[in-house]
């Protein structure tokens, strides 16, 4: 993708329980096209209307840095803007964006992932101790016009898969949940016994 061409993704997800983690990839591996297992180690710095990440993508051994324009429960387009970094300079540039001190909304997470693609559309099967199992289901577009073209794509593939996929109101829920539950950890460490 040239840069000055936006890339867009359209994402939507949809959380469940082991047992349906192991039907599902089971599904996946016999009828979508297996892109590899795809672990990373991530760094969120969560702000009101944006997210930043520092990614370790551990499986493919690069690292890079992205914005997303957009968060989770605020609609499914994330117009994003990433450079690759190098991985010895993760924890580096994890350590700048904290000590810069932007937001206190910071989370850590490893995530196992296992991609697929089908009927154009990128499924990422995942496990992360922050949404135990789930699926993110995405299509990327240029242009934002496109956006109910790519999300009526993703919404026929999670029916045909399958998998309920989460409403905007479920999604914001949820990431004030773990995002409160976060909070309280860091407080809990950073305060005096």
């Amino acid at each position: 993708m040239s840069p000055d061409k936006k890339q867009i993704e359209i994402e939507l997800r949809a959380m469940f329980d082991e047992e349906k983690f192991n039907s599902l990839k089971k599904q996946l591996d016999e009828k979508a096209e297996y892109l590899g297992q795809d672990d990373k180690d991530v760094y969120f710095f969560i702000f009101p209307d944006k997210l930043l990440k520092v990614t370790d993508n551990v499986s493919k051994e690069s690292a890079k840095i992205t914005l997303k324009l957009n968060r989770i429960g605020k609609g499914s387009d994330f117009e994003e803007i990433e450079f690759p970094i190098k991985r010895e300079d993760v924890k580096k540039a994890a350590d700048v964006f904290n000590k810069l001190d932007l937001t206190d909304n910071i989370m850590h997470s490893p995530q196992k992932r296992h991609n697929y693609l089908y009927k154009d559309v990128e499924l990422a099967l995942k496990w992360s101790p922050e949404w135990q199992y789930h699926l993110e289901l995405e299509v990327v577009v240029e242009d934002a016009e496109h956006k109910d073209e790519a999300e009526q794509k993703i919404r026929s593939v999670a029916a045909e898969l399958g998998v309920k996929l989460m409403t905007e109101k479920e999604l914001a829920k949820f990431v004030k949940k773990v995002e409160e539950e976060k909070r309280k950890e860091r407080e809990k460490v950073q305060s005096p016994k």
